[in-house]
């Protein structure tokens, strides 16, 4: 499957027209590569690249230090995403990945109730160049996460700054992701990444040239996405779905097993913690009805990833 392309270099009528189709068909769309400065990008791959090299024992230095802990290292059958979705008996993803979190943005002065999300990020000494490489990686699409969402604004016929009080607090992660190659010695076969949809309002998502991402066409099929290094991957998450009543859907994907390894970072982009998630004017149903009671960010994005760790 080929995705749509939202360029944010183009006038801002050809941006919305893009997002609006992407976002009503399939919640999936493509930006370019060069959205943000490409030694920014490389650095940070490469960073990702070298610390996924490490020995197992190295990697777990900087492992999830205790049960629930949003960030760190987390080894193969870590987790099941597929649980998020209430699948009890979903076997685990068979991945390896490092996670930080919103203390690579700005500094934010935080009640007690957001403690669990600004958890300190672990950096490996091992690798030592990573933190300020993904540092300036995790702002520069912050950046490109803003301007998305003001044209995602414009789209739903809402000013273009309406969504500005709402994440200029955020509490969005970005994670590497490394996949084992199918068969690989003393790797099991499995899914590496079971179906599930993203919590935050959009993800974006940078991988190489393996493919293994899959989309759910709602009809029970599964859909092959292209890869394409030159441009990144952007699919709505639930925030999106619920802001928009479901008019814009957050579509549930997985990443199926390849003869080759696969690498990949996404970047989860979340409204603030205290942000009311509820339907938007002018989406609701034509009985002025809204499918999903409002819910604050935060807690929801808590609840679903700690449901997700076996």
């Amino acid at each position: 499957m080929g995705l749509g392309l939202v360029d944010l270099g183009a006038p801002l009528e050809e941006q919305v027209r893009a997002l609006t189709a992407a976002c009503e068909d399939i919640g999936f769309f493509r930006i370019p590569l060069d959205s943000i400065p490409s030694e920014v990008a490389e650095a940070a791959w490469a960073a990702a690249t070298e610390f996924f090299a490490l020995p197992e024992a190295v990697k777990r230095e900087v492992e999830f230090p205790e049960p629930g802990y949003p960030y760190g290292y987390s080894p193969l059958g870590f987790e099941s995403l597929a649980k998020s979705l209430g699948d009890s008996a979903a076997p685990p993803d068979m991945k390896e990945s490092l996670s930080v979190g919103p203390d690579c943005g700005r500094a934010v002065v935080s009640p007690a109730a957001q403690e669990w999300i600004r958890s300190p990020s672990l950096w490996p000494a091992a690798v030592p160049e990573l933190r300020a490489a993904w540092t300036a990686y995790y702002r520069a699409l912050s950046d490109v996460a803003a301007r998305l969402m003001s044209v995602m604004a414009c789209a739903l016929e809402l000013p273009s700054d309406y969504f500005r009080p709402l994440i200029d607090r955020p509490i969005t992660s970005m994670r590497a992701l490394h996949y084992p190659a199918d068969g690989s010695a003393g790797q099991p076969s499995g899914l590496r990444a079971g179906a599930h949809a993203d919590y935050g309002t959009l993800t974006i998502l940078r991988t190489d040239d393996v493919g293994g991402l899959q989309i759910d066409d709602g009809a029970g099929d599964w859909i092959d996405v292209e890869s394409d290094p030159a441009t990144f991957i952007v699919n709505l998450g639930d925030s999106i779905s619920q802001w928009t009543n479901g008019r814009w859907p957050s579509t549930v994907h997985r990443v199926v097993p390849r003869p080759q390894a696969r690498q990949s970072m996404a970047f989860f982009h979340m409204a603030n913690w205290d942000a009311t998630i509820e339907c938007l004017p002018g989406c609701e149903s034509s009985d002025g009805t809204a499918l999903h009671e409002p819910v604050l960010a935060g807690p929801w994005l808590m609840q679903k990833f700690q449901s997700t760790v076996l």
